[in-house]
Formats: C-alpha cells, sequence, structure tokens
C-alpha cells in the first residue's frame, strides 16, 4: 500500500501554497533513518547543554519533562518529498533551553549531537521561533522509539532531517559545522519552500 494520497486532499486544494514544491503528501508517517533505532536505558540517559553557555547541564528525561512545554501544530517535510500536514509536537521551546544554559553572545550556532553519532546544526537564530521544540509526545502519544524517543528536535521550517532524532547533547558553538547528512551532499540550510535538497 502506497504512504500517499492518490486523490487531491482538500486542504491542498483550498490553499496550494501550503505544500512546497516537489512534495507528496502522506497520512502516515514515513520511517526513514541511518542505522538501528536505540533502546534507552532512561535510568542512564541524560540530556547534555554545553559549548558557548554560562552553565553547562546535564539533564534526565523527567527533569526535561518539567521544563516549561508547550503544543506546535504544524506541517513536516521531507527532503525524500514526502509531507505530512496538521501534526501536534509537545516539548518545551527551544527558547527555553537556550535560557536555560545561558547561551552566550558568541553562540551562533548549536549542534544537535545524537545516537550513533548522528549530528546535524542551525544557526541558534533560527531556533529560537517560537515553532522550534525539543519534542517528547506526537499526536497526543508518548513518541514512538523509530520517531526519536525519548527526545528529538522539531524545525518545522526546515527539511525534517535537521529535526534530529534521539538528542543526547546540544552543543552551542561560534561557527558552523556540518553534520551527518550535511557532509554526504545535503544541503545545509535546508529549507523546503526553497527546494535546498543537496548542495
Amino acid at each position: 500500500m502506497s504512504f500517499f494520497r492518490r486523490t487531491p486532499d482538500p486542504r491542498v486544494v483550498e490553499n496550494p501554497k501550503r505544500l512546497p514544491p516537489g512534495q507528496v503528501l502522506t497520512e502516515k508517517w514515513p520511517v526513514l533513518h541511518y542505522g538501528n533505532v536505540p533502546h534507552y536505558d532512561m535510568q542512564r540517559w541524560r540530556l547534555r547543554l554545553y559549548g558557548e553557555v554560562e552553565a553547562e547541564k546535564s539533564l534526565t528525561y523527567d527533569e526535561v519533562k518539567t521544563l516549561p512545554a508547550t503544543t506546535v501544530h504544524c506541517d513536516i517535510h521531507c527532503v525524500t518529498t514526502w509531507s505530512r500536514f496538521d501534526n501536534d509536537f509537545k516539548g518545551t521551546p527551544f527558547a527555553e533551553v537556550a535560557r536555560l544554559a545561558g547561551a552566550k553572545p558568541s553562540a551562533h550556532y548549536v549542534i544537535f549531537h545524537c545516537y550513533s553519532g548522528f549530528t546535524t546544526s542551525l544557526p541558534l537564530e533560527a531556533l529560537l521561533d517560537e515553532d522550534v521544540l525539543l519534542a517528547w509526545e506526537h499526536d497526543g502519544e508518548p513518541l514512538a522509539p523509530e520517531h526519536g524517543f525519548p527526545l528529538r528536535a522539531l524545525v518545522p521550517k526546515r527539511y525534517f532531517w535537521k529535526s534530529a532524532k534521539w538528542v543526547e547533547e546540544i552543543e552551542f558553538v561560534e561557527h558552523d559545522q556540518l553534520g551527518f547528512w550535511e557532509r554526504a551532499g545535503y544541503h545545509n540550510e535546508a529549507d523546503p519552500w526553497r527546494e535546498q535538497r543537496y548542495w
């Protein structure tokens, strides 16, 4: 069975600019990643915040979930050409994470360090948008392991590989560093509306 719609979706018919160029709408949430799905011991799991910050932090999962939280309603767009409309993600705004760590004026970029050595980076300014989260819930349910449990980034304005799964460390840095997929040829800015898929 195909993931993708064979008939026009009324949401696209009514607002054709909602679907970025080159994308196809899906109702399901395809699972795509490099490597295996991790299985964490949550008693030992920690989220580390470090780099160009006033106070390095190491947070348990329970501590992360006690941070101020919100729900973001958004569409998501994958570089492999699928889009999924009307997602609800719950988590803590990234702006709250930056505040907690005390990001220094020299912190211009953020690197997400994830399971199995995966990394991706974004400008700190972009991550301070109100729709950017560290998310632990999707559509009212805890994130499934294949979708990033216990914690993933949510950056709806970029192709979805920038919404890194299985975040373990967040490093604030002065200069950008290309991540896993970016070193393999994916575009570093990843704007779906400009089809910034590859270099």
